[in-house]
């Protein structure tokens, strides 16, 4: 018998001590953006106010069901069967605190027929929800060379992005679309000349069409604009990302905001207000890298939506 999955939450302490730490303290709704298997969450409840409550969204069915289990004992928590761009339906200024913990669980990757990792063959699926949408591998049996390529090199950041695409589309034409995990992985190495040490060349393969099947790095930018509504004035924005195209946008979005905007069409007229203020940047300490190494390329921001707290 196999044993179970286990999640390792990165920053779990820091997220939730930045979360729970503005004026608003630990009273009001919250919301966990990406529920995952449940760390933020529960330790979010453990702190919460009496009558605080707790939102949390996740497209994995797996995950929903795990927050089910957690809502039977605690009913202030709520659970969303959506991917967290649906943040814009909450009303405005709701939330006393949002976290997007943008980190795949480690289930999901160690789950085979999940079809996250070339360490495990399985079906090259990759959805978060495998209920909804176009796997992997039925968008690769149509997708044209161009678009496979731009695909792996703008999601991917990969520089062998063309070989890659044209691997894939002969293998393709000779011998059909790909199915596995391992077809890809095994295609891929074959296609990438040179690698970064200790890098497996699908890595950013990988990567690039998991970003690209779930449209992740578009829900965050919706999610993000969606907090701005959501956030009452002295809650928390907390994000952490685990590659370098998550983590661009968030600083990008949040210096965006931490900022008066003057109109040039109106250089006399009073600028809009910035709406948030950047509190911190986080990385994982060495004890927490070296008990969980998939900690390392984490980055946590924080920020805070301004006006004066109710």
């Amino acid at each position: 018998m196999n044993a179970p999955l286990v999640h390792t939450t990165v920053l779990l302490h820091e997220a939730v001590e930045a979360l729970l730490g503005g004026p608003l303290g630990a009273r009001g709704c919250f919301v966990d953006g990406t529920f995952g298997r449940g760390g933020h969450s529960r330790r979010v409840l453990a702190q919460l106010d009496a009558g605080a409550r707790l939102i949390a969204f996740d497209k994995d069915p797996q995950a929903v069901a795990e927050a089910r289990r957690i809502q039977a004992e605690d009913p202030r928590l709520e659970i969303c069967h959506e991917g967290f761009r649906h943040l814009d339906e909450l009303p405005a200024g709701s939330a006393s605190g949002v976290l997007l913990d943008l980190g795949v669980s480690s289930p999901q990757i160690d789950e085979a027929e999940r079809g996250f990792s070339f360490r495990f063959d399985g079906p090259l699926d990759m959805r978060m929800d495998p209920t909804r949408g176009q796997s992997v591998a039925d968008w690769l049996a149509t997708a044209e060379m161009g678009a496979i390529a731009e695909v792996i090199r703008d999601y991917g950041e990969e520089r062998f992005a063309g070989p890659i695409a044209k691997a894939i589309v002969a293998r393709r034409e000779k011998q059909g679309a790909l199915a596995r995990t391992a077809e890809l992985a095994d295609l891929v190495a074959g296609a990438v000349k040179t690698r970064e040490p200790g890098q497996h060349p699908a890595t950013r393969t990988f990567q690039a069409f998991r970003i690209y099947i779930n449209a992740e790095l578009e829900e965050l930018r919706q999610a993000l604009s969606a907090s701005l509504k959501v956030l009452a004035p002295g809650g928390r924005l907390v994000v952490i990302s685990f590659h370098s195209l998550e983590d661009r946008i968030v600083k990008q979005f949040i210096a965006e905001h931490s900022k008066e905007v003057y109109d040039r069409r109106a250089p006399f007229a009073q600028p809009a207000p910035m709406r948030l203020v950047a509190l911190a940047r986080v990385k994982p300490g060495a004890a927490e890298v070296a008990a969980n190494p998939r900690a390392r390329s984490a980055v946590m921001r924080v920020a805070e939506r301004t006006g004066v707290p109710a």
